[in-house]
């Protein structure tokens, strides 16, 4: 079976491998993420993931906590490298090589983010996964997302969330709620659609980078994805 996209940027939510739990990682979660990565770059499929750390660590209100924005986000980047810490282990657990890459630098757990050695990792056959955001502040995991992939001339950026696709509103509250199976950029704007947040979003506008919206909890849902069934909703 040939795949669509030959290189992909996977954007996971830190809250998805909460599984059923309230904070934390599930480990049912992490092994079937694992093993439905592992069923696409077994097709040659090259995967490189950024993942978020709201599992973990979410910038709260500054108000509440005393802890100014700039420093509750390098906390949120360090949730991440966790998240990335255990996604690479479960990952090498069935035997996908893996690297993690840091933007911030923590030379014991994580490679530097080097841009060509990620693409040689790629090329090589290797899962690839960005921890720490882009380093910077004010940025979100949406943004650093769209940034690598960009980067890293990624075919598609798969979002992967608990819903299948963008709806017309929020299914899980909205029972008459509609789901697109096609968007252009402009309509997403248009109908005031919450895909990714702004930044995150015009970048891949600029880049024509399409973005395809999909339930990653169901198994074998990522593996249709990249053969080029339609599952969820495509931006482009």
């Amino acid at each position: 079976m040939l795949p669509k996209y030959n290189r992909v940027l996977l954007k996971l939510s830190g809250e998805s491998l909460m599984g059923d739990r309230t904070f934390g990682i599930d480990p049912k979660m992490l092994e079937q993420y694992a093993l439905d990565i592992k069923a696409i770059t077994d097709i040659g499929v090259q995967v490189a993931i950024v993942i978020g750390g709201g599992n973990i660590y979410r910038g709260m209100n500054e108000s509440e906590t005393g802890i100014e924005r700039a420093q509750g986000d390098y906390m949120g980047m360090l949730a991440t490298v966790i998240n990335g810490m255990a996604l690479q282990a479960s990952l090498e657990k069935v035997g996908v090589k893996t690297r993690l890459q840091s933007a911030i630098k923590m030379e014991q757990v994580a490679e530097p983010y080097i841009r060509r050695r990620a693409i040689r990792h790629l090329e090589k056959g290797r899962v690839v996964i960005f921890g720490a955001g882009t380093g910077n502040p004010y940025f979100t995991t949406d943004t650093a997302g769209s940034l690598r992939a960009i980067e890293i001339n990624a075919d598609v950026i798969l979002k992967g969330t608990r819903v299948d696709g963008i709806y017309t509103a929020d299914p899980e509250k909205d029972k008459t709620a509609t789901k697109f199976t096609e968007l252009s950029f402009s309509e997403v704007i248009g109908k005031g659609v919450k895909v990714m947040d702004m930044t995150a979003f015009t970048l891949c506008q600029e880049n024509n980078l399409p973005i395809i919206v999909f339930d990653m909890n169901t198994t074998g849902n990522l593996l249709s994805v990249v053969s080029g069934n339609k599952v969820g909703t495509l931006v482009s």
